[in-house]
């Protein structure tokens, strides 16, 4: 098909579709509405027809709306004049992002150096009462003067590491509620109340993790299921079927189980007939779960810079956006094989032959959004001789249609996608291989450093909603060979 230059009429589109949330009526949605080629052009631009309707959009783009008006109410307490302020889930994501922020200013040839004592961080958290099921909910915010915002949002675009909407209506309920009180400690402080212990105790129902519910968008259900939820709520929760809203831990190692099980699976599970189960287990101890998929590629990262220090990585192939922007904003740069051929494989060979020492490479099964797919066993060869290690997101193959795991040291995924499919919730997941050389390193280096940021409310939903995780791949699988077939015997498609 040619264009012809011309955008498409939009007389026929109410004017209301344009920037409304898809689902329709879902408070925590997360896609947009671009009905037409000219809104997408639009939107791309940054031109103000568009973005000026916009009320949802992908929640690293598009702050939430409770978020601006939980950043707002907080910024009108704390913030001083000529500051901006943004939300961060942990004392250490908020350090990372000052640490950031300040030097990235520092190496900016616009004339925006800051001295790093003008960059403020507080702590706000939510008391809850005894008789409450869950533990105490804080949220961090960093003031910084307003030059330096477009920097934090760098920040807080490629990690994936803000806070959720959903955890935002709890915060904001608590402050509107006078529940939320300034916390004296310090930014820097050794200990951190999210973190991750390996072993069977982190399961426990009443072990460490974030608060959940008692929003406006989910309130805490009684033990009948339905009390006290409104009947849109009651709808997005499936008539009832997610788990109780105390049940967070349960919830997160189901989904950590339903991971670890789609890579040693039968064909009772996922449809493969017997000859084609998987020959690895994977532990559910050996999966982390992470508030979006670029959080865990970040955090993925940057373990690796701290067990390998200054060292080069690459980015084999060309990748999703903001995975590229990791690797060349965060430590010390990248080897970019933008092409991820064989060519580009001969190259990588090359530059480590001529003394170039490679920590790890990054790279997609298939890429997003070429679609092309890496050479694994070649990659898993060189890795192996000259010892680095092996990141791959499979995200859009998805843990059922391909068995990537032989060849990689860690496995990282957006869950937010296919493993959700229902667009109100976000996600990331990271798999560690135990297969692999550098695998007690890893392992023991991420139950230190991986932080459960993973809001209790948010995993409650995306437990539900993946629980036919692998039955719909099949069933996308199915569609999308039809769909194929069709556009095969076009007329105008060649």
């Amino acid at each position: 098909m040619v264009f012809d230059g011309k955008y498409p009429e939009m007389d026929s589109i109410l004017d209301a579709e344009l920037g409304e949330a898809i689902p329709s009526n879902t408070d925590h949605a997360i896609s947009v509405s671009l009905p037409t080629w000219r809104s997408n052009v639009g939107y791309e631009e940054n031109e103000n027809w568009v973005v000026s309707k916009m009320r949802s959009g992908y929640p690293r783009f598009f702050i939430h709306p409770e978020i601006v008006a939980l950043e707002k109410s907080i910024f009108e307490t704390y913030g001083k004049p000529k500051e901006r302020c943004m939300l961060f889930p942990s004392a250490a994501v908020t350090a990372a992002c000052k640490s950031f922020v300040a030097s990235r200013s520092q190496q900016s040839k616009d004339d925006v150096q800051t001295p790093d004592q003008e960059i403020r961080i507080i702590c706000l958290t939510s008391s809850q009462v005894k008789s409450a099921p869950h533990p105490q909910a804080d949220v961090w915010a960093i003031f910084l003067p307003e030059l330096l915002y477009p920097i934090a949002r760098e920040f807080w675009q490629h990690t994936g590491e803000g806070i959720s909407s959903r955890r935002a209506v709890f915060i904001h309920k608590a402050l509107r509620e006078g529940n939320l009180s300034l916390v004296e400690q310090s930014i820097y402080s050794p200990s951190d109340s999210n973190s991750l212990h390996r072993g069977p105790s982190r399961y426990s129902k009443h072990s460490g993790g974030n608060a959940v519910s008692g929003s406006s968008s989910q309130k805490q259900r009684s033990s009948s299921g339905s009390e006290g939820i409104s009947t849109k709520d009651f709808v997005e929760m499936r008539y009832g079927r997610n788990l109780e809203a105390d049940a967070v831990q349960q919830a997160k190692l189901a989904m950590k189980q339903r991971i670890s099980g789609s890579m040693f699976a039968d064909s009772d599970s996922v449809g493969r007939t017997s000859t084609q189960a998987r020959v690895q287990k994977i532990s559910p101890e050996d999966v982390f779960l992470f508030p979006t998929g670029m959080s865990a590629i970040y955090n993925t990262h940057r373990l690796l810079r701290t067990l390998f220090g200054s060292s080069t990585m690459v980015e084999f192939g060309f990748p999703y956006l903001d995975t590229l922007k990791i690797l060349e904003k965060f430590g010390d740069g990248c080897l970019f094989l933008g092409n991820g051929n064989d060519a580009d494989l001969d190259e990588l060979e090359r530059v480590i032959n001529n003394g170039k020492h490679i920590s790890a490479l990054f790279c997609e099964f298939p890429s997003n959004p070429l679609l092309r797919s890496p050479n694994l066993k070649r990659l898993r060869v060189l890795a192996t001789r000259h010892q680095f290690v092996i990141v791959v997101d499979e995200t859009i193959g998805n843990f059922v249609n391909v068995d990537v795991l032989p060849y990689a040291d860690i496995l990282v995924s957006s869950l937010t996608k296919v493993f959700s499919g229902d667009s109100n919730v976000m996600g990331g997941s990271c798999v560690i291989n135990p297969k692999m050389p550098f695998y007690q390193d890893i392992s023991l280096l991420a139950a230190k450093m991986f932080a459960d940021n993973y809001w209790g409310e948010d995993a409650i939903f995306m437990e539900r909603n993946s629980r036919d995780f692998a039955s719909r791949v099949l069933r996308i699988n199915q569609n999308a060979d039809a769909l194929a077939e069709l556009l095969l015997k076009w007329p105008t498609i060649s």
